[in-house]
């Protein structure tokens, strides 16, 4: 239970809300930025089994990330099969960066 109450007097400023991302609000478009941080490249069916999603469900994150300019698809054949490599773009890395730094500065909030 907090202990202070905020009153119009009270100058209580709360920041933290500006550099957070709506395109991140989901967990899977999260997750696959994340992970694309880490490696440089990832195709679709590593990106399926780590994140357990549907074909649908990825396939549709994925998408709205490419469509955002954070991430990119290069598709190619490998033994007659189509693969998809996702990789994360500078934008979505300053994006992905600027939300996460937001999210560390409310949780030091949330522990004043």
């Amino acid at each position: 239970m907090p202990s202070k109450r905020a009153d119009k007097k009270d100058d209580v400023r709360f920041k933290g809300f500006g550099g957070l991302d709506r395109l991140f609000e989901h967990r899977v478009r999260l997750a696959i930025c994340v992970l694309l941080s880490r490696y440089k490249m990832l195709n679709f069916t590593r990106l399926k089994e780590l994140l357990e999603e549907t074909d649908g469900s990825l396939g549709t994150h994925l998408r709205k990330l490419e469509e955002a300019g954070y991430a990119t698809v290069k598709k190619e054949f490998h033994d007659r099969r189509p693969v998809s490599w996702y990789a994360l773009t500078a934008v979505g890395s300053r994006a992905l960066s600027t939300h996460v730094e937001s999210l560390q500065n409310l949780l030091r909030q949330a522990k004043k």
